[in-house]
């Protein structure tokens, strides 16, 4: 079974997914960076290919994003480095990355290698639910990769089912129709959309992300799904610490008060 839905089966509530960029700080750091998120009890790993115009995310990982590819990170090396992940890294491991360098490498050689590498799902922010269904289901599920779609409190009710209905890892549940980003607090307005989608029943799981970055908005994330997802907060913590054990020390001490 794919280890995400061994995961939403094993553990319903409270999953924590962090999101960092690969090759960020350093190059060679993407191996040691999700060891170590393991090792302190992360569920869920969402692993960023850094893109040159990522329009989804904010300054903060737009800033990780440009560091990596300077140090001269591409979906090859990324794979080169994950190649043997899966003798140590038990957890769901996701790729997350724009459409444009997966295109240039090729969407059945991307599947097949995530595939080889032990990858379990893929986020692409900027592939249109209509082109997924046409073209890129079929390809993906011959190699077992869960595409996760995003919903934000602008998606109607009758393109959320329409996902739900024809994904089956986990619904990627945006917080606010902006960029990623740390938010202090989440306004009524976002708990009223999240008790909304909560309401529906959907068949698969949720998580929320965009603005999660301390106990109050983690604890609101988790209270109408499944969990949530940490991305800015983490890659900030990356960039202030003198090392990668210290930001996720950091890292925890932030959710936990």
């Amino acid at each position: 079974m794919n280890r995400i839905k061994q995961l939403f089966i094993q553990k319903p509530k409270n999953i924590l997914s962090i999101y960092f960029t690969a090759g960020y700080p350093q190059l060679n750091d993407t191996v040691t960076v999700i060891k170590e998120l393991q090792d302190n009890g992360v569920d869920l790993i969402e692993i960023g290919i850094p893109f040159s115009d990522p329009m989804a995310d904010g300054p903060t990982i737009q800033a990780s994003g440009t560091v990596a590819l300077k140090n001269g990170m591409t979906l090859k090396v990324l794979f080169d480095q994950l190649a043997d992940i899966r003798k140590e890294i038990h957890i769901p491991l996701i790729m997350m990355g724009y459409l444009n360098p997966i295109m240039q490498f090729g969407f059945e050689n991307f599947c097949k290698k995530c595939h080889e590498a032990g990858i379990d799902g893929a986020i692409i922010p900027d592939l249109p639910f209509d082109d997924y269904l046409k073209e890129y289901k079929p390809i993906a599920e011959k190699y077992d990769i869960k595409i996760v779609m995003l919903i934000t409190p602008e998606t109607s009710d009758e393109r959320i089912r329409l996902i739900d209905e024809h994904t089956d890892g986990f619904v990627y549940m945006v917080s606010s129709a902006s960029t990623t980003g740390a938010q202090s607090s989440f306004d009524e307005k976002k708990q009223d959309y999240f008790k909304k989608i909560d309401a529906m029943n959907l068949r698969n799981p949720r998580l929320v992300g965009f603005g999660i970055s301390n106990k109050a908005t983690f604890d609101a994330a988790q209270a109408n799904s499944s969990g949530a997802i940490i991305g800015s907060k983490f890659i900030t913590l990356l960039k202030e610490s003198k090392d990668i054990k210290e930001a996720v020390k950091n890292l925890k001490e932030t959710l936990s008060h």
